[in-house]
């Protein structure tokens, strides 16, 4: 049974959906093409491309497929090209929309990302030649805030190194030093970056009895840092050098290329715990796995990558660390959330109206 969404209409226009065949992707190709729009499915399994577009044609729609792998930036050059009558252009955040392949789609308009983050858009191409990028903010920030939760605990408390004990026969009994962690109550935890993620993550840990201090562009207001009792630091170094966590929620720029470098990581305490889950290129990955491994952080939590899906063979054999594949907005609530919000987008820009998700500028808090 193929998904349904609400009503506005796209007769006449191409839409290109990348990961349509299956999940969320494909409830927004169904409800692109429910609503008149010609689809173009483009994922990495050929038999799955054509078995979802052989369902939908089924069903009356107009509808073809593209089975390729999109992390090479000329196969998405070359579709462009192909379909050169694309209006709207529904890319994950993995999916690399450089200039080239911008200026290959003439008559693209819509650039609706299926993600919160932008860094994987030739966003200045894209005003350049008047196309209108939009996100899906606000619908992954308490699932990363609660990841972020679930790290920083499992991490301080060792969940995984007891729980790899026990699975392999080498728990004892009750021991009173056996696997022992550090209490997060009363510690100080440094928040980089204080939008929408960073303030929910200062909630969450507010209740936990942390003292909150957070490094941002610009200073909270008072109101909003009494919510939090949060504390403002204008200098990134210091915060950094007091903190026992150190939690980033900054967007990746070229200005915030390994912000955590490895001068800036030298400067934390031997026992802070680092934890990651904007994106992996904000932290100097190969400095922080040399001092994983040689003991001079206490732990880390990442959720994310420098080079993805690539992780560290150093960080993989680093003690003390939870690794995640990107996972933070990883529920079911949200992907519909984000699957709706990418409609949303699409059709308030058909109605002639400025999408709510509207991308105005590179950098966001």
């Amino acid at each position: 049974m193929l998904p349904r969404t609400p009503s506005y209409r796209l007769d006449g226009k191409r839409a290109v959906v990348i990961g349509g065949s299956r999940g969320i992707g494909l409830g927004c190709a169904v409800a692109l093409a429910e609503q008149g729009a010609s689809v173009v499915i483009v994922a990495r399994s050929k038999g799955q491309v054509f078995e979802t577009v052989n369902e939908m044609k089924s069903e009356g729609f107009s509808v073809s497929g593209a089975p390729m792998d999109v992390s090479i930036i000329d196969n998405v050059k070359n579709l462009m090209g192909e379909y050169s009558d694309i209006d709207i252009l529904v890319p994950c955040i993995s999916d690399t929309i450089d200039a080239s392949i911008i200026k290959a789609a003439k008559k693209l308009k819509l650039i609706s990302n299926f993600g919160n983050g932008v860094d994987n858009l030739d966003l200045v191409t894209a005003k350049e030649n008047n196309i209108i990028v939009t996100n899906t903010p606000d619908v992954l920030t308490e699932d990363t805030a609660d990841l972020v939760l679930t790290m920083i605990l499992m991490i301080s408390r060792k969940v995984l190194e007891a729980q790899k004990d026990l699975v392999d026969g080498n728990w004892s009994g009750w021991g009173p030093s056996e696997t022992m962690g550090t209490r997060v109550r009363g510690k100080k935890v440094g928040i980089i970056g204080m939008g929408r993620i960073g303030s929910a993550v200062a909630k969450r840990l507010k209740t936990l009895g942390m003292n909150i201090n957070y490094y941002n562009r610009k200073r909270l207001p008072i109101r909003l840092e009494k919510n939090y009792s949060a504390t403002f630091f204008p200098d990134l170094n210091s915060m950094l050098s007091i903190s026992d966590f150190v939690t980033i929620h900054c967007p990746y720029t070229p200005e915030t290329f390994h912000l955590l470098s490895k001068k800036r990581l030298k400067m934390l305490k031997k026992n802070c715990i680092v934890i990651n889950t904007s994106r992996g290129e904000i932290v100097d990955e190969q400095a922080l796995a040399v001092m994983l491994n040689n003991g001079s952080i206490g732990g880390a939590g990442l959720d994310v990558f420098e080079h993805e899906p690539q992780v560290s063979q150093k960080l993989l054999e680093s003690k003390n660390v939870v690794l995640l594949p990107h996972i933070s907005s990883a529920t079911e609530e949200s992907r519909i959330d984000m699957g709706e919000r990418v409609i949303k987008n699409i059709s308030t820009f058909l109605y002639g109206k400025t999408p709510p998700d509207i991308i105005k500028k590179n950098v966001y808090d």
